[in-house]
């Protein structure tokens, strides 16, 4: 039974544009987001010059799922193809415009016995259970070979493969089969449950995404235990997966045909519409004339949006009705751009869908084709456009997408769930293959921040009134030195294998730094009296996300040996807003006056120390708020990685000088609105097309 790091939080985030109604080929990977134009507002606000959306966390996912209109659920006037137009929306998960045949995969759940277990029958169920365990990562590693060199999809399974075989997921399974006596089927269910609904209650929308991932894999256990034992690798079939046509999957609509089962060859371009669909379904389409993807459940972060951005299809989610409202055969357009999907659209929609697409691909093109540019402004002023990563497969796409590095890897994933940390040598191993991915390019580790919303088994941190201000990121580190110096000595092994810099996260005191320093001092010699290799000096940087931070940089920038604004948390901590909060997210703005005067605090530290500052909040990775960041003095950047062909595109629009004349009426501005007004003013209507997320039209 394969064992290894605690991967039920995996996820491999990585866009590329998508293609729309034409063929794969003629689209290209670019940068373009699909909250680029959320809800269609920006559009509206780049005609005007003036956005009416905001930066806001949680921006993507502002408009309630459900339909546009008010036709009742029962839909008796509309169960045949050609009824009625439709319009539902539901949340961008993937950027583009498609047009094909619906086909509805049902998203019935694999059933399973309820049987007590004597004491006598333990052992034997225990044993099924791990056979199971071994049919199931077996069969996701075929899928895995059949990939080639779609290197992203076959990381997500990858991460399926590691959450198969977790310890925590057996560990909950054998108790339930040893202390409750249940049948290996049953405790299989009932851990699965237990682990994802303790996902579900986080408040990290990312975070929470990943209790689909938990079920995912338990649907894909119970399914292991009615397969046949496996045959010798060279005997197994490595074909594509059975064809059969659209009146047999209708036919079949009853059976388990998600969570992996295998999909059909479709004809024709088709767009899947299903409850919920996995890495393993989605990878199963890949050679299929699949042109998009639409979910009743899911959200930005979700698989299904990660694995169609890297899959470069279209794909809408958090659809709440859609089972009822389309039946296979519906013609449907999905807007990636919009979230929206037209079921049953007339000659005028297909047509405004076609143009649409038409532009999309255009601008993705072009932003495909000129990603690897150096990053400069329109009067060659050079900056850095690093990626913000979570696993090594993300290391891999920041790299094709022309990131200039690793500004923030986020190294708390590895905690997820777990009973116990994991080792030193687990995580070298995931360091170094990040490390390796972007050598000879810069790669910033940062230290696990956990706790908050990020609540993880692990530490056993206590409940607390507000966990965000509580034991949570370097605070925790330090309380747990002999976790954090496994942690420290991991990165620093990795340092031997490239350029690696290690940045402290919710650093608010001087001595918080001091006492980091002295620990990674004392995992550098560990590791060098150990006679392994490592680099002879780590650069130790500070993130400032604390207001405290901010006030008092000028020490920081003394001792540090480079700065990272992490815009997130410091709007949320400035403003005294939670940024998980939807009906105050209109209060959390980037563009606010007072996170604006503490920006130009630490870039003036900055160069009055000959330190470093970057920036690696949601902020840089939008284009009116990097040009605004540009003005001010950030010439270091780190975002999604999928952000940084469109934030290429548009610092090459603008001259320095025009940045900074902005960004000095912006910072003489007394509220955020004043200050978004001035900028897109100044800047929407020469971005246009990556503002709205297509080419404008001649």
């Amino acid at each position: 039974m394969t064992r290894g790091p605690s991967a039920l939080s995996a996820g491999t985030p990585g866009e590329h544009p998508v293609p729309a109604d034409a063929a794969r080929d003629d689209s290209a990977a670019s940068g373009v987001r699909s909250e680029a134009a959320a809800s269609g507002v920006r559009s509206e606000a780049a005609a005007s010059g003036v956005r009416s959306d905001s930066m806001a966390p949680g921006r993507s996912d502002s408009m309630a799922p459900g339909r546009s209109d008010s036709m009742a659920p029962g839909r008796s006037d509309s169960m045949v193809p050609g009824a009625r137009t439709e319009t539902l929306r539901g949340i961008s998960g993937s950027p583009g415009v498609a047009i094909g045949t619906a086909v509805v995969i049902g998203g019935h759940r694999t059933d399973h016995p309820r049987r007590r277990v004597s004491s006598s029958e333990i052992d034997a169920e225990v044993a099924r259970f791990e056979a199971a365990v071994e049919r199931a990562q077996d069969e996701l590693r075929d899928m895995s070979k059949r990939l080639g060199n779609h290197r992203a999809e076959a990381s997500i399974l990858e991460a399926y493969l590691l959450m198969l075989g977790d310890e925590t997921l057996a560990d909950a399974v054998k108790r339930q089969v040893t202390d409750e006596r249940r049948c290996a089927e049953w405790a299989v269910a009932t851990a699965c449950e237990a682990i994802a609904g303790r996902f579900a209650a986080l408040d990290d929308p990312y975070l929470r995404e990943r209790s689909h991932d938990v079920m995912f894999v338990g649907e894909r256990l119970l399914r292991a235990f009615t397969l046949p034992p496996q045959e010798p690798p060279s005997s197994r079939d490595t074909s594509p997966l059975s064809t059969r046509s659209l009146i047999e999957l209708q036919n079949s609509i009853a059976m388990p045909a998600t969570f992996g089962a295998a999909i059909p060859r479709f004809s024709g371009p088709t767009i899947v519409i299903a409850h919920d669909l996995s890495p393993a379904d989605t990878t199963a389409m890949v050679d299929e004339p699949v042109v998009g993807f639409v979910t009743e459940v899911g959200t930005r972060t979700s698989h299904t949006s990660i694995m169609a951005r890297a899959l470069e299809i279209p794909a809408v989610v958090g659809v709440s009705d859609v089972l009822q409202r389309v039946i296979t055969g519906d013609v449907v357009v999905i807007d990636g751009l919009r979230g929206t999907v037209i079921v049953r659209p007339g000659p005028a929609e297909l047509a405004e869908a076609r143009a649409r697409a038409e532009r999309h691909v255009a601008l993705a093109k072009e932003l495909s084709e000129s990603r690897h540019r150096a990053a400069q402004s329109k009067d060659g002023v050079k900056v850095s456009l690093r990626a913000n990563v979570e696993l090594p497969a993300e290391a891999i796409l920041a790299r094709d997408q022309g990131a200039d590095g690793i500004g923030l890897y986020r190294t708390e994933f590895l905690y997820i769930d777990r009973k116990s940390p994991p080792s030193e040598d687990q995580q070298f191993e995931i360091f170094r293959a990040v490390v390796e991915a972007l050598r000879p390019k810069p790669v910033t580790l940062r230290t696990f921040d956990i706790g908050g919303d990020k609540f993880v088994s692990t530490f056993q941190v206590p409940p607390e009134m507000n966990p965000m201000l509580g034991l949570r990121a370097v605070r925790l580190a330090l309380s747990r030195p002999d976790v954090f110096l496994e942690h420290l000595r991991a990165m620093v092994r990795a340092s031997a294998y490239g350029d690696v810099r290690i940045m402290i996260p919710m650093v608010a005191g001087l001595g918080e730094l001091r006492q980091v320093r002295a620990l990674l001092h004392r995992a550098q010699e560990q590791v060098r009296a150990r006679g392994q290799p490592c680099a002879d000096e780590i650069p130790l940087g500070v993130m400032i996300e604390v207001p405290a931070a901010a006030i008092m940089v000028d020490h920081f920038a003394r001792e540090a040996a480079f700065l990272s604004l992490g815009t997130n948390d410091l709007i949320q901590y400035a403003l005294a807003v939670d940024r998980t909060s939807r009906s105050l997210a209109y209060l959390a703005s980037p563009f606010d006056p007072s996170i604006l005067r503490l920006i130009v605090k630490v870039i003036q530290a900055g160069q009055d120390f000959s330190r470093p500052v970057s920036i690696c909040g949601a902020m840089a990775s939008d284009p009116l708020a990097a040009l605004l960041l540009l003005g001010l003095g950030i010439r270091d950047f780190s975002m999604e990685a999928a952000a940084i062909p469109e934030i290429k595109e548009t610092l090459r629009r603008v001259s320095l000088a025009e940045a900074e004349a902005v960004a000095a009426e912006a910072l003489a501005c007394a509220t955020a609105e004043e200050v978004e007004c001035c900028v897109a003013a100044a800047f929407a209507p020469d971005l246009y097309d990556l503002l709205t997320g297509e080419r404008e039209a001649k």
